[in-house]
């Protein structure tokens, strides 16, 4: 298969090396990988192949990945969107879905996995229900984000709703969350 009849994948992510070895993985299974460090050149590229799909990471530097999904629906609503996080949340996941990407993912996934995402589209009423409740570090890093994604993304502004200090949400934000 030619490289012109191959599908196009838009891989946008800030770490290097996962999309080194992610796109050498989507390549070998027949894609067309084009690859982005950042959302400004992960849109430019996007018009310029026009992907039938797309991983995206959430957090791509100090961006958002939710607002390069948002733009790449604009541009096609039949793009297939998997988005990728270190950083899962239940505001995230939601907002995700919300704006057009079809799976979320928590990092690190494997190339296999992502391939079932970019695949499946059937949603699976099969997924066991959690027995236990979310640990309070759990609920208040659900609660964090969703905070802030109700001011956009604005750390400032979320502070001020939390009555917290800027540079402490920061902090909160920067850490990995709590399994459960």
């Amino acid at each position: 298969m030619t490289k012109q009849n191959q599908v196009q994948l838009l891989l946008v992510d800030d770490d290097l090396t996962y999309c080194s070895v992610l796109k050498s993985a989507l390549e070998k299974r027949g894609f067309s990988v084009s690859v982005a460090h950042d959302v400004k050149n992960g849109l430019a590229l996007a018009e310029q192949i026009e992907p039938e799909y797309a991983v995206i990471d959430l957090r791509i530097g100090h961006e958002s990945g939710l607002e390069l999904v948002q733009k790449l629906i604009s541009l096609d609503d039949n793009t297939q969107i998997v988005m990728l996080t270190g950083f899962a949340s239940i505001a995230t996941a939601v907002e995700a879905i919300k704006l057009g990407a079809k799976h979320y993912l928590t990092k690190p996934a494997n190339p296999n996995e992502i391939m079932n995402a970019l695949h499946n589209n059937a949603a699976d009423s099969s997924v066991a229900i959690s027995e236990n409740p979310l640990s309070v570090k759990r609920l208040e890093w659900e609660h964090l984000q969703k905070v802030l994604m109700e001011h956009d993304g604005n750390i400032s502004a979320a502070a001020r709703a939390l009555n917290m200090h800027r540079r402490t949400l920061q902090r909160k934000l920067d850490k990995r969350p709590v399994k459960e």
